[in-house]
């Protein structure tokens, strides 16, 4: 025991040390449109370059987290979904993965994976199991889909089916036809019964200004993205068939009734099921 709580302080000490808070990043300007507190100056400055191109993007941040509660407390109640694989986790905020699954069933099974060493800490520290269950935490990189599966593997039985979450992370996969392949190296490794659930940012919504904002975010140095069209989206979601509504924006996707119509944000959203 003592030699694995070295090991994990160890590799504490090795995510921080290889910390950049002189560049942005992703999970943590989200946190930052989100209203947290995980972030850096550096965030801060981007962020709010970004916002001057499309002031309504913190309401796409909390309309994908309001999305990813939905879906997974769709899959956990109605699907019967007890494991998931969450891609590009993100810095932990409420109504995280296994917390909504958990609710449902607390012998779920979540593994997390994120290539950011501050996600990462915060993960082991935040986001812990109910003792029925199980949460994993795997530093991988989406474009290793290899190499996340067999991290998975220890946690997850891919006998059984698993809802594979990936919001915000494939539009950071520039090429369409690697992200679709990278899409499809996963869906192969899962049985009929699973599903997929996809977010990314869109030209179909303020595209001019959106263009803008990703060519301002891919100047600084940060990990590049890339927007993508419906065309391309549906790409992405050949290999599974589409739950109801289809692909929409996010805010739309079966959101809670008796409030009318959500307006339209700049993320698009889906959930498919593997036939």
């Amino acid at each position: 025991m003592a030699d694995d709580i070295a090991a994990t302080g160890d590799e504490g000490v090795a995510r921080t040390a290889r910390l950049r808070t002189d560049v942005s990043h992703s999970a943590r300007i989200w946190n930052y449109w989100l209203g947290g507190k995980d972030h850096y100056p550096v965030d801060e400055e981007v962020g709010d370059q970004i916002l001057s191109f499309v002031p309504a993007l913190p309401r796409s941040a909390v309309a994908d987290r309001a999305f990813l509660a939905r879906a997974v407390r769709y899959l956990a109640k109605d699907a019967g979904i007890r494991q998931f694989l969450d891609i590009g986790t993100g810095l932990p905020t409420a109504d995280n993965t296994h917390e909504v699954a958990q609710r449902v069933d607390p012998s779920s099974r979540i593994v997390y994976v994120d290539n950011d060493p501050l996600v990462l800490t915060h993960a082991h520290a935040l986001l812990t199991s109910t003792p029925e269950g199980a949460t994993d935490y795997i530093e991988a990189d989406v474009h290793d889909p290899e190499a996340i599966l067999r991290g998975a593997a220890g946690t997850l039985d891919f006998e059984q089916p698993v809802a594979i979450t990936m919001l915000g992370i494939i539009n950071f996969v520039m090429d369409t036809d690697e992200a679709v392949s990278i899409v499809h190296r996963l869906l192969d490794a899962v049985p009929s019964g699973s599903h997929l659930v996809i977010s990314h940012p869109t030209t179909e919504v303020d595209g001019e200004a959106m263009t803008q904002a990703v060519e301002y975010w891919n100047s600084q140095g940060s990990a590049p993205m890339t927007l993508r069209s419906r065309a391309d989206l549906t790409r992405l979601l050949d290999r599974v068939e589409l739950l109801e509504p289809g692909l929409v924006s996010c805010s739309r996707w079966r959101s809670e009734p008796g409030a009318g119509e959500p307006a339209e944000v700049t993320h698009f959203g889906a959930v498919g099921r593997k036939p």
